[in-house]
């Protein structure tokens, strides 16, 4: 045994050595195995008060950004937990500012002393015994013991180095415990995200194959996206189309995301105006999304027949028209975002495909990155669908996404892009 221990747990102190090595492995082993830290920190300090034979014990952790400690258990005659005291006040302040243990024989010679806690209670604090509880150098609150009861009523040497020892167990089992409720809290959130984002992809459009003209692709940045389109064909032949960006990212995002994704969907069924379908739309979104949260959206009915696109755009990205004579053009926003200005009127823009192809898109295409690492903005968008133009319009978006998705290259927002085309 080392010259340490012996004098960490001294022979010729009140408690046996076997005592003492009995107590902190008794302990350490009901922390280790204990499934509610509660409970064990309330049983340990029963132990502690009754071991040192103190009058009362108590366990108080720093909370609110380090701001207050409160109590978070305690034995003795009176019950203080939930007590909150500044974090730089009273002797165990001062045990955790200094991270030291303070032994104070007599408390009304010490300015540090809360003499509110005893009016406020009831209680006679003649002495106090308190450890800082520490992991990897930073204290997280106090071990305190009050009143020696045996001998000649004060705290030694030996008590104090015991409740070192003491407050060194119960410091490792809260880290631990904390990091258990934070790993179960990780997890659940995970299974959540997981859940989340199978809500959306169940939401996304199947793609019909064959011959169809528009196809789409979303690419989330994390788990759950902002992003979302829809397409699909209604019983009079025209073919529905909407691709949206909602505001903010996370779980949040996605909520709004799939509340905009449902409303659009249906009402595409009974309206076939999209400046009309985005008011209906843009009502409801006022009236139930967070003061904040916003959709810019582009929606619109393609006649396959005629070739023709009818559009109208809430604050989103301008559509880049690649027309068969090789010229491009972009078709800006003439009204705000869903979700801004209740009342608000969505003018609709007519487009005749006339052979060529729209490409709708959210910022994080124009945003990622190109094969020179520089932002792709509108610019490159067009030189890839130059490079493109050739193929079939599901086989040039694959191409164009692949781009953008290079091994190694991070992704920083979610890439969402839609393609009409009129090459029929």
């Amino acid at each position: 045994m080392t010259t340490e221990l012996h004098n960490l747990f001294d022979k010729s102190s009140g408690y046996s050595l076997q005592d003492q090595l009995g107590l902190l492995a008794e302990i350490t082993q009901s922390f280790a195995h204990s499934l509610n830290i509660d409970d064990t920190l309330q049983n340990a300090l029963e132990r502690f008060m009754d071991y040192l034979n103190a009058e009362a014990a108590s366990i108080f952790l720093l909370e609110n950004n380090n701001t207050e400690l409160v109590c978070q258990g305690c034995a003795g005659p009176v019950d203080i937990t939930g007590l909150r005291l500044p974090a730089g006040k009273g002797i165990v302040g001062a045990t955790v500012r200094n991270k030291t243990v303070q032994m104070i024989r007599d408390v009304t010679k010490d300015p540090n002393f809360a003499q509110n806690v005893d009016k406020d209670t009831g209680f006679i604090t003649r002495s106090i015994l308190c450890a800082p509880l520490i992991i990897q150098d930073n204290c997280i609150g106090a071990l305190e013991l009050i009143n020696k009861k045996s001998g000649n009523h004060l705290f030694d040497e030996q008590d104090q180095h015991l409740i070192n020892a003491l407050a060194a167990a119960a410091s490792l089992a809260i880290h631990n415990a904390r990091m258990a409720d934070k790993l179960v809290v990780q997890e659940r959130m995970q299974k959540e995200l997981e859940l989340a984002r199978e809500i959306q992809e169940g939401l996304l459009p199947v793609a019909p194959g064959g011959n169809f003209p528009v196809v789409g692709i979303n690419i989330p940045a994390r788990e759950v996206s902002g992003d979302f389109y829809d397409f699909f064909q209604r019983g009079d032949g025209l073919i529905y189309f909407n691709l949206a960006d909602v505001s903010g990212k996370g779980m949040n995002a996605a909520i709004v995301m799939a509340k905009a994704s449902s409303l659009l969907h249906h009402l595409a069924k009974i309206i076939d105006d999209p400046g009309v379908l985005l008011a209906h739309v843009n009502e409801e979104i006022c009236e139930s999304v967070s003061h904040g949260m916003f959709i810019t959206l582009v929606t619109g009915f393609v006649n396959i027949k005629t070739g023709e696109v009818r559009l109208a755009n809430a604050g989103h990205q301008p559509p880049l028209y690649h027309g068969k004579d090789g010229l491009f053009k972009e078709y800006p926003a003439e009204a705000p975002p869903i979700g801004i200005i209740p009342g608000a009127e969505f003018p609709v823009t007519t487009i005749a495909l006339d052979g060529g192809s729209l490409y709708i898109f959210t910022d994080g295409v124009t945003e990622a990155v190109d094969v020179n690492n520089k932002q792709l903005e509108v610019q490159g968008l067009i030189e890839l669908v130059k490079l493109n133009k050739e193929y079939l319009v599901g086989q040039r978006l694959e191409n164009i996404i692949a781009v953008l998705r290079r091994p190694n290259v991070s992704q920083h927002d979610d890439i969402t892009m839609l393609v009409i085309d009129g090459k029929r």
